[in-house]
C-alpha cells in the first residue's frame, strides 16, 4: 500500500482507545493522525491527558505522546484531516448515536466499538470471519444519511466472541438451543485491579445489559439483508448468564447446546479447525491465520496460556464433550479488548478498506 489512511481515535484516553493506539502502532495500512476525547482532555498532549491512567502492559508509543488532543464534540475539526475514525467514546447511548451520525455526515466513515448503533437496522454489526457480507447494507445506510462515503459500521459485544464463532463453524449441523455462561474480565469494564481492588478474589454475578447482548447479538450476526435492513435470524435460541471474575483480560464461556443434526465429535472439531472467512481469504493485516484453535487437553483453554492466541485475535475452544441433558458442551475463550473490542474494530476497518468502503478522502 503506497499511502496509509489517516485515522482519528474518538475516546482515545479510555482503555479501549488506548488499546487502539497500541494496535495501530506501525500498522501497515493506517496511521493515527488525530486523537479526540472529552473537553477536559482537549488542548493537552496525549501524554498529559492520560497522565498516570495508561492501562496497557506495553509503553505508550512515542508517536502519539505529543499529539494535542482535540474535543470529540468538535466534529468538523476532528474529521477534517482524517480518512475515517474509530469510535470508543464514553457517553450515553443517545449521545453516541447522535455524534457517530454527525461524523458520518461529514463524509467520514465511523468504525465503532460502541453498542449504540448495534441495533440500527442499516448499520452492519460484523465479525469479519462470519458475516462480512453484511457490509453490503452500507449502501442503504448512506442513502438514509445522505452521504456518498460516510457511514457507521460496528462490531458486536465482547461477550459473544468466545462462543459465536463456534456456532458459525457448526452452522451445517443447525444449532437450535444454546445455554451460555460468560466469565468476563475486568478490562471489559475499562478497569485494572489497581482501579478495582474489590475485584481481587471476588466474583460479581451481574453485568448490566450484558445478558441481553449475549442472547440477541449473535442473531443479528447470523441474520440476512432484506430491503436495505439487516433482519436477525430466528435461531438458535440463546439464554445466558454473565459474571464478572477476577481476570484482567479474556472472556471465558461455558456452553451447552442442541443440534437439529447429529454431528460426531470428530466432525465438530474438524469444522472448528477449518473455519475461516473473508479476512483469511484476503490476508488482511490483523486476521488470524487460524481463526479457531481446538485444544484437546482437558484443562484448556486457560486465560494464562491461551488468551493471546493469534495475537489476541483468535478464539480457543476446548472441553468439547457429550452432555447428559444437551447434545454437546464446550468451553470457549477470546481476548475481550483485542478480538472483542479494539482488535475486532481494526480488523473490520481493514475489511472495509479491502472491500473499497474506506478510501482516501
Amino acid at each position: 500500500m503506497s499511502e496509509k489512511l489517516n485515522v482519528a481515535i474518538l475516546g482515545a484516553t479510555g482503555m479501549v482507545g488506548q488499546r487502539f493506539i497500541t494496535l495501530l502502532e506501525n500498522h501497515p495500512w493506517f496511521e493515527v493522525k488525530t486523537l479526540a476525547a472529552s473537553a477536559r482532555s482537549a488542548g493537552k498532549t496525549y501524554e498529559e491527558a492520560v497522565g498516570d491512567k495508561w492501562k496497557m502492559d506495553v509503553p505508550m508509543p512515542e508517536a502519539v505522546k505529543k499529539i494535542v488532543v482535540k474535543d470529540v464534540s468538535d466534529v468538523e475539526n476532528v474529521a477534517a484531516d482524517v480518512d475515517f475514525v474509530f469510535s470508543a467514546v464514553n457517553m450515553t447511548k443517545e449521545e453516541i448515536r447522535a455524534i457517530e451520525e454527525e461524523y458520518a455526515k461529514t463524509e467520514t466513515p465511523v468504525v465503532s466499538n460502541n453498542s449504540a448503533h448495534r441495533w440500527t437496522p442499516d448499520v452492519p454489526m460484523v465479525i469479519p470471519e462470519i458475516n462480512a457480507a453484511h457490509y453490503e447494507v452500507i449502501e442503504a445506510q448512506k442513502k438514509r444519511l445522505g452521504t456518498t462515503r460516510g457511514f457507521i459500521a460496528v462490531k458486536p459485544n465482547c461477550s459473544i466472541q468466545a462462543y459465536t464463532p463456534a456456532l458459525a463453524a457448526w452452522k451445517e449441523f443447525e444449532p437450535t438451543q444454546v445455554v451460555v455462561s460468560t466469565y468476563q474480565a475486568i478490562s471489559g469494564a475499562g478497569k485494572t485491579f489497581k482501579d478495582w481492588p474489590e475485584m481481587v478474589g471476588n466474583i460479581i454475578p451481574y453485568i448490566g445489559g450484558e445478558e441481553e447482548k449475549s442472547e440477541q447479538e449473535p442473531l443479528k450476526v447470523f441474520g440476512h439483508i432484506e430491503n436495505g435492513e439487516i433482519v436477525k435470524a430466528e435461531g438458535p435460541e440463546i439464554t445466558s448468564q454473565c459474571i464478572r471474575v477476577p481476570v484482567l483480560n479474556g472472556h471465558t464461556a461455558t456452553v451447552f447446546l442442541n443440534f437439529k443434526g447429529n454431528p460426531t465429535k470428530e466432525e465438530l472439531i474438524d469444522r472448528l479447525e477449518k473455519f475461516s472467512g473473508k479476512p483469511q481469504e484476503l490476508n488482511i493485516p490483523s486476521a488470524p491465520k487460524q481463526f479457531i484453535q481446538y485444544l484437546s487437553d482437558c484443562d484448556r483453554p486457560q486465560v494464562a496460556l491461551d488468551v493471546d492466541y493469534e495475537n489476541g485475535m483468535g478464539v480457543s475452544i476446548g472441553r468439547l464433550r457429550k452432555d447428559s441433558i444437551f447434545d454437546w458442551k464446550f468451553v470457549g475463550l477470546a481476548h475481550n479488548t483485542v478480538r472483542g473490542a479494539a482488535g475486532g474494530a481494526v480488523e473490520s476497518a481493514e475489511m472495509l478498506k479491502a472491500l473499497g468502503y474506506i478510501t482516501k478522502k
